[in-house]
């Protein structure tokens, strides 16, 4: 009579329940791309939440797993990644229409019956359902909205921002984890440095983290995409920092990952930096030119072959066939005609300093910038940011971090209230003014 250990046999039932229920929720909604991108965007999501959520749970005792082989911090990795998997691509594609609650009681529901017949491998405390609630919070409904915005293509900047803290998530906190453990090796922590050394450490990461996330915002602002393959921008992006390097949130994920590695005085994370960067130039690399080739012709070979792909430019590159980019400026404003002169003895390329007064169609209260590309307009430290851009990679990257979300509002209105606030100067379709725009 054969005997079957409890232990393999959760974790066996575990992986065939959930393979079961993908086959079945597949051949029930035959997903199409847009909604496979957002499940697979909402396991991303997941796959950082559930492994800090493992952490947090043994800290506080919630739950612990009595694992052996095939681990990553004590949870074994299949229970690991069923759990990242159930919480997330399985419920987008079965339910993306169900109301939100609704799916979060059914999810809830599922936990409570299959948790407590783990008990062989996992162990649950008293206080675990409390585990439970933080877990949906954090990660079954954020990940949800991210795998329903995706498939329906809405909500643009709401759900780059949850794919950047995904793939931050994965970046910053996963590849180290999984690295460190499965290599063996040591790792120093970075609260044991000195506060000097870790404020050094942190804002030397900056860096990198303002070359990755000023890019993520310019394919939404500027190409209406995200960085996934499957969630592409529908314009050819080379403007802001494409203008200078063609593969900037790869040279982004690179630098971090060695930055990371030498913080934490691990070679292994740093390793895994260079092999992001193999992979982007091998099969990655071949793969987006294919796909860009065919999408935009020969703008992108044009782009490709005037644009290097790892080092950046010392000046910034334009199509061709694009305008230049208008900054209007007041002429009868001394403030601004200073801002006016400065950038004119920068030798900006591919922008030209306009009078404000003789804008055509509206009252203007700040600085302007018009992309004249099809494309939002700028204004006030925005515009600022945006011509800075024009002159070298030096002060675009000031232009870059002065772009970011909450830095350039900070900045505005710190500007604001050293005088530099908005007043109004009409255009020559309304009619001359005697005030002045500012910042």
């Amino acid at each position: 009579m054969i005997t079957l250990d409890p232990y393999l046999v959760v974790r066996a039932a575990a992986l065939y329940i959930t393979g079961v229920l993908t086959l079945v929720v597949w051949l029930w909604r035959r997903p199409g791309k847009a909604r496979l991108t957002g499940a697979l965007l909402a396991f991303a999501w997941n796959l950082s939440v559930v492994l800090a959520l493992h952490i947090a749970a043994v800290r506080l005792g919630w739950w612990t797993f009595d694992a052996r082989g095939g681990v990553l911090l004590g949870m074994p990795v299949d229970l690991y990644l069923v759990w990242a998997w159930l919480w997330s691509a399985i419920p987008a594609v079965a339910f993306p229409s169900l109301p939100l609650g609704i799916v979060t009681l059914v999810v809830l529901v599922f936990d409570f019956a299959l948790m407590p017949i783990a008990a062989p491998v996992l162990r649950l405390g008293p206080h675990w359902l409390l585990g439970e609630a933080i877990g949906l919070g954090l990660g079954l409904i954020p990940s949800q909205l991210l795998a329903r915005w995706t498939a329906r293509d809405e909500h643009l900047r709401a759900r780059v921002v949850l794919q950047i803290f995904a793939f931050s998530g994965l970046l910053g906190f996963v590849l180290p984890v999984v690295a460190i453990t499965q290599s063996g090796t040591t790792w120093r922590s970075p609260l044991a440095y000195p506060m000097w050394q870790l404020s050094l450490f942190l804002q030397i990461l900056m860096l990198p983290a303002v070359i990755g996330l000023s890019a993520v915002q310019e394919f939404a602002t500027r190409g209406y995409g995200t960085p996934v393959p499957f969630d592409p921008p529908q314009r050819l992006v080379t403007t802001g920092i494409y203008a200078f390097v063609r593969n900037p949130m790869q040279l982004s994920a690179v630098l971090m990952l060695i930055g990371m590695g030498v913080i934490l005085r691990n070679v292994w994370v740093a390793a895994a930096g260079v092999m992001a960067h193999l992979y982007s130039v091998g099969l990655a690399g071949w793969d987006e030119d294919d796909d860009l080739r065919k999408r935009f012709g020969d703008d992108w070979i044009a782009y490709r072959r005037s644009v290097p792909r790892w080092f950046p430019r010392l000046r910034p590159w334009r199509l061709p066939n694009q305008p230049p980019a208008l900054l209007y400026v007041a002429a009868s404003c001394g403030m601004c005609s200073e801002v006016a002169q400065w950038f004119g003895r920068r030798g900006t390329i591919g922008l030209r300093i306009v009078p404000a007064e003789t804008h055509p169609s509206a009252a203007l209260r700040r600085i302007t910038y018009e992309p004249c590309d099809g494309t939002s307009a700028a204004s006030g430290i925005e515009a600022i940011a945006r011509s800075l851009e024009h002159i070298h990679v030096g002060w675009a990257f000031v232009g870059f971090a002065l772009r970011l979300p909450i830095v350039g509002e900070f900045v505005q209105l710190l500007a604001d209230a050293s005088g530099a606030g908005p007043r109004t100067i009409l255009g020559s379709g309304i009619g001359a003014g005697n005030s002045s725009p500012l910042l």
